[in-house]
């Protein structure tokens, strides 16, 4: 699945104070984290939401900037940089019907599992896959 890449800016954060983040393509989108990977992490659940909620909305997907423009922002100066990998969020509401052949005891296992979860068997195996390729 191609994964989509977002520039963050990181307000720096130290033993009082969280790091803040900035997702300057997503207006609104903030986040923090008591440690740089907490705020990676919640910034990364943060860009979903928000990529979530415009599609949900009908509403279009920013456009993104090269991060030189937002380095030269005075909002960011003092801000560290990083980027987010995300995945991504429209191409995973395009749903496609596939045709797989698996031994019946595992379907089985397979249901019990995933509706012991809520999940459906689709969704559960769309995420033991997205699973499997991170390991990678």
């Amino acid at each position: 699945m191609k994964h989509l890449i977002f520039p963050i800016a990181i307000e720096p954060g130290d033993s009082k104070h969280a790091f803040g983040v900035v997702v300057p393509d997503i207006p609104g989108c903030y986040s923090a984290g008591d440690t740089i990977e907490e705020a990676y992490t919640n910034a990364r659940q943060a860009i979903e939401s928000h990529l979530e909620a415009l599609l949900d909305e009908g509403l279009p997907l920013p456009d993104a900037a090269t991060l030189s423009e937002h380095q030269r922002n005075p909002e960011f100066a003092g801000f560290m940089w990083g980027f987010v990998t995300t995945r991504n969020i429209p191409a995973l509401r395009r749903a496609i019907r596939i045709n797989i052949s698996l031994p019946e005891v595992l379907v089985q296992e397979i249901d019990t599992y995933a509706q012991a979860r809520g999940l459906s068997r689709s969704a559960f195996l769309a995420l033991a896959a997205e699973h499997e390729m991170a390991r990678v």
